[in-house]
Parts: structure tokens; sequence; C-alpha cells
């Protein structure tokens, strides 16, 4: 089956040797060439993955970012950008984004952070996620930890999948907030709803067992694993 990749980018030379570099490899190529055409395609079509520019003319690239990561957490977006100061990365990564090249940049490289991305996501849509002895099944809405059913409310659900889904990283209430709640644009935080939630669903999870799997990073969010650092 043909991946299909969305490249939003003005500059024409460069849009033109993404989209000739990345037919050569087999993919599925679509160019925008400004912010609201490519605000458009992603509305109207289904993309595997997305290759952004910040600075685009019409709805910017965390514009565009920000709508995407509202309807649709799962689709990798790489996005371009001409700065190469740590605030400028942080913020895209922080506004959605799963990975970054400052430009000008090697081929080479943006095709193996593709690749990387896409085997990524295809992990992330496994339908059983496992972590020591908690596994979820995603098509049954079905968790069990130590063979023992567990029984959670749906938000519950949505918070638990999330986290094993970023297992390994640490997610903060931002992510909550914009993933899990889609209230990315809220004037007041939900930190003490996502707090709420996180207590209850890590009593479901841990309190009946010795081996903690929910832990709090102090100042930064939540993680799952097995062991406390």
């Amino acid at each position: 089956m043909a991946v299909h990749i969305l490249v939003v980018e003005d500059e024409t030379k460069v849009a033109r040797a993404l989209s000739e570099g990345l037919a050569r490899e087999g993919y599925e190529v679509t160019v925008a060439r400004t912010g609201e055409e490519g605000y458009y395609l992603l509305d109207a079509r289904s993309f595997d993955l997305v290759v952004l520019d910040l600075m685009l003319p019409g709805r910017d690239g965390l514009e565009i970012l920000a709508t995407l990561r509202s309807r649709d957490r799962g689709i990798p977006v790489l996005i371009l950008t001409a700065r190469d100061a740590v605030e400028d990365r942080v913020v895209g990564l922080d506004a959605g984004a799963d990975d970054y090249l400052v430009k000008p940049f090697a081929f080479p490289e943006l095709s193996a952070r593709i690749r990387a991305l896409l085997r990524r996501g295809r992990a992330e849509q496994s339908s059983r996620l496992q972590v020591a002895d908690l596994e979820v099944d995603v098509a049954a809405r079905r968790v069990t930890r130590g063979g023992r059913i567990l029984e959670l409310t749906a938000r519950e659900f949505e918070l638990l999948e999330y986290l094993l889904r970023n297992r390994g990283r640490v997610v903060s209430r931002e992510m909550l907030s914009r993933d899990v709640w889609k209230e990315a644009g809220r004037a007041t935080p939900l930190d003490n709803v996502i707090d709420v939630h996180i207590a209850r669903l890590r009593r479901k999870v841990d309190e009946a067992f010795d081996v903690k799997l929910i832990h709090t990073v102090r100042g930064v969010g939540f993680t799952v694993k097995e062991a406390a650092s």
C-alpha cells in the first residue's frame, strides 16, 4: 500500500526537491504551497505523514499543526524551520510535532527521519499495549493487570491508552489537555481535572500491586514505567 505524504512548503525549490526526492523513494507526494492550501488538504484528504514548514503565507505551520492535533493525534508530523534556536524547536515540539529539521538539511537525513516516524506511527497504532503485567486491548477496550480485569471509565481508558502509547516519554498536562481532553484552546488550564483523573487511574492500576507503573515527574508530567527513577 502506498504511503501518502503531504508536503506544506512555500519555497518553490525546496518543495520541488522534496516532491521529486520522496517520489523517487516510492512515496505518493502532494505539495501545498500555502498554509491555507495545506489546511484545506488536511481537512479534505487522508495522509500518512506531513512535512510542514513553519513559516508559511496565510496560516502558519503552528496554526495548522494545532488544528491537526485537535482532530487527529496519530498522524506523524515533521516540521521544517529556518530557526535553529532551542526555543523555536521547543515551540514546535510542544505544539505536537513529532520531529523537526533545520534548514538547510540533507535529503538523506530527511528521508531517514521520515522512515523512523512511519515505523513509530505503525507501532503506536497497535491494538494491544502492554507494560509489565498491565495489558490493554484497545479494540475490545479491555484492561487487565496480573490477569485481573480493571474497570475503567471511558476517560480513564483514554488516559491510560495515551500514557501507554507514549511509554518511555514524560507526558505533560498540556499534552493531555490537547490530545485526550481536546481542549488546547481552553482559557484556564485543566491541571486539577487531569490530576484527579490520574489519581483515580493510579488507584485502579497500582494500588493493589507492589510494582507501581504510573509515575509523576514533578514539575513536568507523568510517565508509565516498571520502576521509579
